[in-house]
């Protein structure tokens, strides 16, 4: 299954999508990654998700990568009486510490730290923005506010507090007990949510060890001060621009949004654009025109990922909302000003070795028209340089382990194999343009470029560079 672009895509499962049969067609329509929202359901429904899709994976022979995303420490009002209550402009209205359940005049928010933080004159926004109250007057029980902007205020509704960074970690009680049992299940990447500090993934890291990479996802205003550091420490980030929007103003978040990828890019690290980017389709069968084009400016930004939230979770038509962004991504790769607007900042490669190697090869490919760059890699660095290059040929990856091959299934234009590891040079081409002509990738007479480090099998030795016939 040779996908004709090199970003990839992300598929959110929930409840629209999480038999066999629905998976299976989500892959056949583009899906190369599928995110479990621990926001959102239990153990026995994430584990039963994992497992039908490692099924689907066996089926298409195609490494499937599987990312756990962490609630994290959302800030969200209790429950309201009736379900939901209406708030009017200018009306005075209560956040306070009581576990009654809410009315029109208060509603109960039980995070003493917003209560701590929070001065007269800063806004809260509720329900993702559609509600904004101003603090007039706060204390460590009671937070009296004026309403900005009206609606109907259901239970269990976000908050976000934009003017304020919060003492919260980035892992709650919950988070830990999803991530054991994420880790223990075998997912490939672990996300963690409003990151506020580099100390947040430093935490992470620990708990996580080297049993999956780990994604930023940058959601908090407070995260983009030392977003250098944040980025370092990261296997990946997530621009995820749901909570972005409403904790800045949403005329900065575009420009964000570019400064983000191309800090990853530079970083050789792997990136996420994410939230509403088919929200239409979540009932309509067809994408608004803007939705087209917020899709098309990611992948000609050249993010590694777009990812697809509650148009595939719930919404009315999940494969059709992965087959329109397929059509959009394969569509921008054919457009002959892609590689330029990709191109127009392109990270030198740092004084190693295995930079150089890596360097050379998409050179060297592209001069030579070949067919394709093939890497060896055990651990997974040799690709992630190679796709950091972003050559203007498929990158064909060749791992001995399935691990590895998972993980990597999220990079842009990786196209991952499990096989062995060569055991000599003879072995190396043979096994590279055996396979590269099984997948589609070369066909006999062109040439291949292929890196590898000697000894064979030692991580993160790349050394070698040969250039092969396909025979």
């Amino acid at each position: 299954m040779r996908r004709r672009r090199s970003t990839k895509i992300l598929a959110t499962l929930g409840p629209a999508s999480s038999d066999a049969p629905t998976i299976g067609r989500l892959v056949e329509a583009g899906a190369d990654a599928f995110r479990l929202n621990f926001s959102h359901g239990n153990h026995d429904d994430h584990a039963k998700r994992l497992a039908t899709i490692r099924a689907v994976e066996r089926d298409f022979g195609r490494p499937i990568a599987v990312l756990a995303d962490l609630q994290g420490p959302k800030i969200r009002i209790g429950r309201m009486a009736g379900g939901e209550q209406r708030l009017q402009v200018g009306q005075t209205f209560r956040l306070d510490r009581a576990q009654d359940e809410g009315s029109g005049s208060r509603a109960p928010l039980p995070h003493p730290e917003v209560f701590q933080t929070v001065r007269p004159g800063i806004d809260l926004m509720l329900d993702d923005g559609r509600i904004r109250l101003r603090v007039e007057a706060a204390s460590e029980s009671e937070i009296v506010t004026s309403v900005v902007e009206g609606g109907v205020l259901k239970d269990r509704k976000g908050v976000n507090v934009p003017a304020a960074v919060l003492p919260l970690a980035a892992m709650t009680d919950k988070d830990r007990t999803d991530l054991a049992f994420a880790l223990e299940a075998g997912v490939d990447w672990v996300a963690l949510s409003f990151v506020q500090r580099p100390d947040d993934m430093a935490e992470a890291r620990k708990l996580v060890g080297n049993r999956a990479l780990l994604m930023a996802k940058i959601e908090k205003p407070a995260a983009i001060q030392r977003i250098g550091e944040i980025v370092e420490l990261s296997d990946a980030i997530m621009v995820a621009r749901g909570d972005l929007g409403v904790e800045l103003p949403v005329e900065e978040v575009p420009a964000l949004q570019k400064r983000l990828v191309r800090l990853a890019r530079r970083q050789g690290k792997p990136v996420v654009v994410a939230t509403q980017m088919l929200e239409s389709m979540v009932q309509a069968p067809v994408p608004t025109r803007a939705e087209v084009s917020d899709v098309a400016t990611a992948v000609y930004d050249g993010a590694d990922a777009v990812m697809l939230s509650a148009e595939t979770a719930s919404g009315a038509h999940p494969v059709e909302a992965v087959a329109v962004m397929n059509r959009v991504a394969e569509q921008v790769a054919l457009d002959p000003l892609y590689r330029s607007i990709m191109d127009a900042e392109h990270a030198d490669p740092e004084a190693t070795a295995a930079d150089a190697i890596t360097a050379a090869a998409r050179q060297v490919a592209e001069t030579l028209s070949a067919a394709a760059v093939v890497c060896y890699t055990t651990s997974g660095s040799t690709a992630l340089r190679a796709a950091r290059e972003r050559p203007g040929v498929p990158i064909l990856v060749l791992t001995p382990r399935l691990d590895t091959a998972r993980r990597l299934a999220l990079v842009w234009g990786l196209h991952c194999v499990e096989t062995e590891d060569a055991h000599d040079f003879t072995d190396m081409i043979e096994r590279a343009y055996t396979i590269a002509k099984a997948q589609g990738i070369a066909e006999p007479g062109q040439r291949l470029v292929v890196t590898a480090g000697v000894p064979f099998g030692t991580p993160g030795a790349t050394n070698t560079l040969r250039i092969a016939w396909v025979p």
